[in-house]
């Protein structure tokens, strides 16, 4: 009998034919999920010998949704995510410089969807253009709701950017921004919460799955209360909750079972990772660093 996942006290309760809600997405979306669903239903049946399987129930979200309703994210669609637990969507549909706000961005902040965790390794047989692929195994976890990805911003020429400038240069003495008139503003909010929340995440992971680091990935030196706020909290989370101990006088730190507790400027990483990617295992950054890093 089909019936939903729920969460129990261990964590949670899958039945032996689970429902899982699916947005097949825009564009290339649902040829993807064509392919998917086959693969994911061929692994249920496999691994489980034909006892187990997936009920798929489709909601609507994107142009799809739109063209047959007019409105782009319906409220059921929110609603059924939520009380079933687990859902999988495709790529959807956000026109650039104008029109809606990402709807993928909207999914995640409705439901306080705070981190996007990517394992990326090499599969064998699979064409590379790095010289040692094999070395590559890595897991990135992307904070997912603050950032410049807040949406919080202002086209340029608008009242809204206007009183936004006059405030940044009357009440907070502001005197950097080179063209006030015809600037767009963005804000970028990093939290004390939100940061250590994700770092926890990662942490927990790599102590689960006996890792060798993680690293925390920023742009400190430059943006040195929002990314070097995530670095420091980083640090400081690590010594708080886990017992790190400093490593030659810290920053870095070890946890007493040895994991240790890294930071690398973003630009360095990204060339690190192609060079000496063994050094690598559990990343931590926020949102738009890690949208970089995870695409890449």
């Amino acid at each position: 009998m089909p019936a939903r996942i729920t969460m129990g006290l261990n964590g949670l309760r899958v039945p032996d034919d689970p429902i899982i809600p699916f947005i097949d997405g825009d564009g290339t979306g649902p040829d993807i999920w064509a392919a998917a669903v086959r693969v994911f239903d061929a692994a249920v049946a496999k691994t489980y010998g034909g006892k187990r399987q997936i009920h798929w129930t489709e909601l609507m979200a994107g142009q799809k949704s739109f063209d047959a309703t007019g409105d782009w994210l319906p409220q059921a669609t929110i609603d059924a995510f939520t009380s079933h637990l687990v859902g999988i969507k495709g790529p959807l549909t956000t026109p650039v410089g104008g029109g809606i706000r990402s709807i993928n961005v909207a999914i995640r902040q409705i439901m306080d969807l705070y981190a996007c965790v990517r394992p990326v390794r090499w599969y064998q047989g699979v064409p590379s253009p790095v010289k040692h692929p094999e070395k590559v195994d890595m897991v990135i976890f992307r904070e997912n709701t603050e950032d410049i990805y807040s949406g919080i911003e202002y086209k340029a020429g608008t009242e809204e950017a206007r009183r936004v400038v006059d405030f940044l240069q009357r009440e907070m003495g502001v005197q950097t921004i080179r063209f006030p008139a015809t600037s767009a503003i963005g804000i970028k909010p990093i939290s004390e919460e939100g940061s250590k929340r994700l770092i926890r995440s990662a942490i927990d992971y790599a102590l689960m799955q006996k890792c060798e680091s993680v690293t925390l990935v920023h742009k400190g030196n430059i943006m040195k209360f929002t990314e070097g706020g995530f670095r420091d909290w980083g640090y400081e989370l690590a010594r708080a909750e886990y017992g790190a101990t400093d490593l030659d006088g810290g920053p870095w730190c070890k946890l007493p079972g040895g994991l240790v507790i890294k930071d690398v400027i973003a630009d360095a990483f990204l060339q690190q990772i192609l060079t000496r990617p063994r050094e690598y295992s559990v990343i931590a950054t926020m949102n738009l660093n890690g949208d970089y890093i995870s695409d890449a």
